[in-house]
């Protein structure tokens, strides 16, 4: 009885690891995502400050 408790706490134990990864997985792929849509945008706005501080000299 004991081992058969046992060995549920530690299957357990590795579906909130399984469950850990997938949340990891997502969140980054939902980075990628955000940072794809917005790229183009903040190379605009870095290129924009970076014109601005040569003409600055």
């Amino acid at each position: 009885m004991m081992n058969h408790l046992s060995r549920l706490v530690r299957e357990e134990e590795g579906q909130a690891m399984t469950e850990y990864g997938l949340l990891v997985g997502l969140i980054s792929i939902a980075v990628i995502a955000v940072l794809a849509l917005i790229g183009p945008e903040l190379v605009k706005i870095f290129t924009t400050v970076k014109d601005e501080l040569t003409n600055v000299n």
